[in-house]
């Protein structure tokens, strides 16, 4: 079966490569960088290309979506918004892959900005979605749930039908892939980090598509209100730094430098950024809650 839950123990140590090795040129990521800004339009179509091995950047300039290949199927996580998910089918096509050889569907963050199109694409592939619960809860209502932080700010999607539910440490088998799970709640509570290696040869690469993990929110709500919540979120800061990784990919773009990077001497490869993202994301919280205590000692 494509989609089988395996203990994270399944997943096999894979050695380190040289950045010399595994970075290689490629014009598909100059021209990507040629059509797409920093931050830019979550639905603005951007060329899709090849991040290393079986592993495809296929969505739009402002919103990713990963495409991972396998001799049985392929796994994409996210889709962008409902608009979104169009450009990443023409991505896919554009590639050479057949739509309906997508047989899984992941998540990062359950908000509509990445999720938005899991029905459209649903009905185009008919792949099995795989979520966590939280995520499964808003996948299947279309509403986000009344402990997300930014409950109240998003209009109802599109229902989808979830074939099951994973937790962290849980390892989704994708073609000749295994995707391990990373519980990382915060900009939302079901959110979602995934890690798995792609390889050429005999080099491969350990890659992390670490959630958004912003701390931001409706008015109303504080962090500080929700110290257990704060606590599961610095939990999954503390898993993504401990995670072995060479490439970080992100829901957004930009969020993990990724224009200025594939421009760079190794691309997209360098494991120093995996470890400085939860700790650019955990000097926001701290930021986020002192500014909190401030505003409430001065009312």
């Amino acid at each position: 079966m494509f989609a089988n839950l395996l203990s994270a123990a399944a997943i096999a140590a894979f050695p380190l490569p040289a950045q010399e090795d595994a970075a290689t040129a490629d014009p598909a990521h100059e021209l990507w960088t040629d059509q797409c800004e920093d931050w830019d339009e979550w639905d603005k179509p951007g060329p899709a290309y090849k991040i290393f091995g079986n592993t495809y950047y296929v969505g739009t300039c402002g919103i990713s979506a990963i495409l991972i290949t396998g001799v049985n199927g392929h796994v994409l996580i996210d889709t962008g918004t409902r608009k979104g998910a169009e450009i990443v089918a023409r991505n896919i096509a554009q590639l050479g892959f057949d739509l309906t050889d997508v047989k899984v569907m992941l998540h990062s963050h359950e908000h509509f900005d990445h999720v938005g199109g899991f029905a459209w694409m649903q009905r185009r592939t008919g792949a099995a979605v795989i979520a966590s619960d939280i995520g499964a809860r808003v996948l299947q209502t279309g509403i986000v749930v009344a402990e997300d932080p930014q409950h109240g700010m998003h209009d109802p999607m599109e229902p989808v039908i979830v074939r099951s539910t994973i937790s962290g440490g849980d390892v989704v088998e994708g073609g000749n892939t295994r995707l391990m799970a990373i519980d990382t709640p915060g900009h939302t509570p079901g959110a979602l980090s995934w890690q798995w290696t792609s390889c050429e040869g005999a080099i491969c690469v350990r890659f992390i598509y670490a959630d958004s993990l912003s701390p931001v929110s409706s008015d109303a709500y504080k962090f500080s209100d929700h110290p257990a919540y704060v606590a599961t979120y610095r939990e999954g800061l503390d898993q993504l730094r401990a995670a072995q990784c060479d490439v970080l990919l992100t829901p957004h773009p930009t969020s993990s430098r990724m224009p200025e990077r594939l421009l760079g001497p190794t691309g997209l490869l360098g494991s120093e950024n995996c470890k400085a993202y939860p700790d650019l994301i955990e000097a926001r919280l701290d930021k986020r809650l002192a500014k909190e205590g401030e505003k409430a000692s001065g009312e």
